[in-house]
């Protein structure tokens, strides 16, 4: 299926359907559109890469998911009804935005391992005393910019040694944001789909975010499947959109 741009060049993407689109979904970090692929199968959506994800550009500096959902919103705007959000780890947060920001626009949410609010058994991220002694080395011209990067290499997770440039910067970014005031402002219904066995993202963060949530917030647990549900369970993920429609 070809890429089309939205938001004017901004953003792409791929449609699916032939009718007007009703589902805009969002993959999750270091993901793209494709990872919607099975899900929108059959159904009438566009399934957007993310900037700095695929084929959209990335931001000049450090944003979070209320930069992204800025960016989106003007897509939603295009649709002829309110749409059916869907959103993936990463993508959820700015779904979860998109909601709270312009709630007319939206009629439904699908919110799929999304890292909500702070993990209870966690601290928000904060580097380690040594990476910050090596970045005040740098400040100052004492330590090397290879000095630097290899020790973000060393210290960083997974994600963030995968990321370059500004992208480092917007994980930082998001990673240590949560969103309790605005689930409380969601005003759609809102299907949350957890994998039973994710590790990143646990289902009693799933269970806690629901009871901030106003109206019907219904939580699916997946046996068996861990974080990646879009690539693992297509089929639960189109349920919950058609429950929505």
């Amino acid at each position: 299926m070809a890429l089309k741009s939205f938001a004017n060049g901004a953003i792409f993407g791929e449609q699916f359907g032939q009718a007007s689109p009703t589902v805009l979904a969002m993959h999750g970090w270091g993901r793209d559109r494709n990872d919607f692929a099975a899900v929108l199968d059959g159904l009438s959506g566009i399934s957007l890469d993310l900037p700095g994800f695929g084929a959209s550009p990335a931001p000049e500096q450090a944003v979070g998911a209320a930069w992204y959902a800025d960016k989106v919103i003007p897509i939603l705007e295009t649709f002829d009804t309110a749409a059916i959000v869907v959103g993936h780890s990463f993508g959820g947060r700015v779904a979860v935005m998109a909601a709270a920001t312009r709630p007319a626009l939206v009629g439904g949410l699908v919110l799929a391992a999304v890292p909500l609010l702070h993990r209870e058994d966690r601290s928000p991220v904060k580097a380690s005393l040594a990476y910050r002694l090596i970045k005040a080395g740098h400040r100052i011209g004492v330590l090397s910019a290879e000095r630097l990067e290899s020790a973000k290499s060393r210290f960083g997770s997974a994600d963030y040694r995968a990321a370059t440039g500004v992208m480092r910067d917007v994980l930082v970014t998001v990673v240590n944001e949560q969103y309790p005031n605005e689930l409380a402002l969601l005003e759609c219904p809102v299907e949350l789909v957890w994998g039973a066995d994710d590790r990143e993202v646990p289902v009693s963060m799933a269970r806690r975010a629901a009871a901030l949530i106003p109206g019907d917030a219904n939580l699916t647990i997946v046996e068996g499947v861990g974080h990646h549900i879009p690539l693992r369970r297509p089929d639960t993920l189109k349920a919950a959109i058609e429950a929505l429609a």
